[in-house]
């Protein structure tokens, strides 16, 4: 009898457990949904809401719950749950590294290119890279993969199938492959053109490293381990502009690779089995293949206002800590121009113009790093205003809903409002180019 009650007692106690165990995780389940709800409403209200680049798509029936995709996310506030699947929060911090994606375990997250508000220029590339003119491939950010491990990915994956695509016969050309852009993908594509004993050559407009090279010096770069042909694994997750840098010169002398750089292409032109590569130094190759792997920038968007061809004016900012004692205005909402404002405020007085209301395309850490500077008043910003012209003393600017001009005093002016595409080079070239609001760009 006493046995009995005993288990009566102890299956009374588990189902107690089981119970408050099952409440405790209603409630847990229910508090995160409702503070997700709430931050979502937040990111709408902040413009943080609508993806600027590559995001995550969920499938809510394949969601597990198991956080997965949140602990693997490289900023953390992108990716919250509510009602126990897995959300997107704060789209405009994604930089899409892909880790949700891989994380997954049930493949149930895709990654995606525009939106139907936001629509993204890009050129029709097929699974294997090429474009729709056989023999012009293109990879990384150009065709919408920013993140450096993706970038590097493509520009290998690419080289593999430019290798197999090539003909055997005796065609006359200078080279198996032309690269065009030194960046990450470009990098990686010269390596693997080496390791495959392809007859390549890689040009460069600017200087090794594309985009990476024109970040300040100190610039933090985040990405993701990854495979570096004729190197091998690079555990970097988070690193300087300058070890970066660095490794890529490293394994290019090591394998006897020579970047030609400052070495702009104006043209690229079909002709017969082979095409003709011109540039501006007056230069002219021939090619079987053709890798494009340059950024998305191209060249800096301008403002077209008088005085923007000054020297007081730049577009990027290198030496950051050599600017001492300086009126400066930065010009622009975007990561780039609120990084080159916080570094250069310690040293300078800076005022930053910007045309909206809100940062909404900055990351979370950006973001708490401007309110700081803001509330302690190391960093001023014109807000809702546009630049009308630049003198050798000042900076004249108005307000969106404004005709009043009015001035402040100037030695340097930084603008930092996003690149063009380069369309023309793309569409002289034959290859197609358009506007997506919404393209699965990875899948499993």
């Amino acid at each position: 009898m006493i046995d009995y009650i005993i288990e009566i007692v102890s299956y009374g106690i588990s189902a107690i457990i089981v119970l408050f165990t099952f409440y405790y995780y209603v409630y847990k389940q229910r508090k995160e949904s409702k503070d997700v709800e709430e931050r979502i409403v937040e990111a709408k209200e902040a413009g943080r809401f609508e993806p600027v680049s590559l995001y995550p798509v969920m499938d809510e029936k394949a969601c597990l719950s198991c956080g997965a995709c949140a602990k693997a996310c490289l900023i953390g506030d992108v990716i919250g749950y509510n009602r126990g699947k897995a959300v997107v929060v704060n789209a405009t911090h994604c930089i899409g590294c892909g880790g949700c994606f891989r994380a997954c375990p049930q493949e149930g997250i895709t990654l995606w290119l525009g939106t139907e508000k936001r629509g993204v220029d890009l050129p029709e590339v097929s699974p294997n890279f090429e474009t729709n003119v056989s023999g012009i491939y293109i990879a990384g950010e150009l065709g919408g993969m920013g993140l450096i491990s993706n970038a590097v990915r493509q520009g290998e994956v690419a080289v593999s199938n430019i290798a197999a695509s090539l003909k055997k016969s005796d065609v006359q050309a200078d080279f198996d492959l032309i690269i065009v852009g030194a960046g990450p993908a470009g990098i990686s594509a010269s390596l693997e053109a080496k390791r495959l004993n392809l007859k390549a050559m890689t040009v460069e407009h600017g200087s090794l490293g594309g985009t990476v090279f024109t970040y300040p010096r100190s610039k933090i770069v985040m990405t993701s381990p990854m495979n570096l042909p004729l190197y091998g694994k690079v555990k970097l997750s988070i690193t300087s502009k300058m070890q970066l840098l660095d490794l890529w010169n490293e394994v290019l002398t090591k394998n006897k690779i020579t970047i030609h750089e400052h070495c702009t292409v104006k043209s690229i032109t079909k002709e017969s089995e082979v095409f003709r590569l011109k540039t501006a130094q007056g230069e002219s190759f021939t090619t079987q293949r053709v890798l494009l792997a340059i950024g998305r920038g191209g060249t800096p968007r301008k403002l077209e206002i008088p005085g923007e061809e000054s020297e007081k004016v730049t577009f990027r900012l290198l030496e950051p800590d050599e600017v001492v004692g300086k009126k400066i205005v930065v010009v622009g909402g975007g990561g780039a121009a609120i990084e080159a404002a916080l570094l250069l405020m310690n040293n300078n007085e800076v005022t930053v113009s910007f045309r909206g209301e809100v940062f909404s395309r900055i990351n979370l850490a950006l973001s708490r790093k401007l309110k700081e500077a803001i509330a302690s008043e190391k960093l001023k910003v014109l807000y809702k205003t546009n630049l009308t012209s630049i003198d050798p003393e000042y900076v004249y600017y108005k307000h969106v809903d404004s005709e009043v001009i009015e001035k402040i005093e100037n030695d340097l002016v930084y603008i930092f409002i996003g690149g063009e595409l380069p369309t023309q080079l793309l569409r002289d070239s034959g290859v197609d180019i358009t506007t997506t609001h919404g393209r699965l760009v990875m899948n499993h």
